[in-house]
């Protein structure tokens, strides 16, 4: 059987979704690690990785068990929604391949705000930094940050020369999110790979099936 016929492309379908399947029990994983250990406490964010790694393996068993069946509405439903996350992720990856420091630093103030107490002080302790960013104007933010600064629990408080959170995460933002990007673009493409696998396949015909079968 050569490789563009029906056997290849449902081994090559499987190894993908096989793919995907470990990735997504490699997050649920780095998730019950991180917590385990306490290097992230918000259930919050433990909730999302986790859910993300679950939708991952529901995705991938679906696609599995379509390519094994050869099951057209399966494979249907599956390239659709596998389609739909790879734009998703195609834009996110791009967007932090193309994010500037000021975009960054309106970021880092969104996602610092949604953040529970205990994760701040945790990350506070863990960086040895205290409050987000001193350089604001605003008179609400700048009474965030100083709560921040009188709670904080870092050890560099008792020196008094902490620097702030906010400037320790934008130091490697660029690189981490070159990274990010990097990764979930390489993702992206085997996502569309993914849908033009399901596409083949659903379109060939299994040479075991009865010939007068209607498929």
């Amino acid at each position: 059987m050569v490789c563009g016929g029906f056997t290849c492309s449902k081994n090559a379908l499987c190894s993908l979704n096989v793919v995907y399947m470990l990735v997504g029990l490699l997050l649920i994983g780095v998730a019950a690690w991180g917590k385990g250990f306490g290097l992230v406490s918000s259930i919050h964010i433990i909730g999302g990785v986790i859910a993300v790694g679950v939708f991952l393996l529901l995705i991938a068993a679906v696609g599995l068990v379509g390519a094994a069946r050869h099951h057209q509405v399966m494979l249907f439903f599956y390239m659709v929604i596998l389609f739909v996350v790879f734009l998703f992720q195609f834009g996110v990856s791009c967007s932090c391949l193309a994010m500037n420091r000021g975009q960054q630093e309106v970021l880092l103030n969104s996602a610092w705000g949604m953040l529970e107490t205990k994760t701040k002080t945790d990350l506070e302790t863990q960086l040895n930094c205290c409050g987000l960013l001193n350089t604001t104007t605003d008179a609400e933010e700048r009474r965030r940050y100083e709560e921040d600064l009188r709670d904080c629990p870092a050890p560099c408080k008792a020196t008094a020369k902490c620097y702030t959170c906010g400037d320790m995460m934008l130091h490697h933002a660029s690189e981490a999110l070159k990274i990010l990007g990097g990764v979930g673009l390489f993702f992206s493409f085997t996502e569309i790979l993914g849908v033009w696998l399901a596409v083949r396949y659903r379109n060939q015909k299994d040479p075991r099936a009865n010939p007068s079968a209607f498929l």
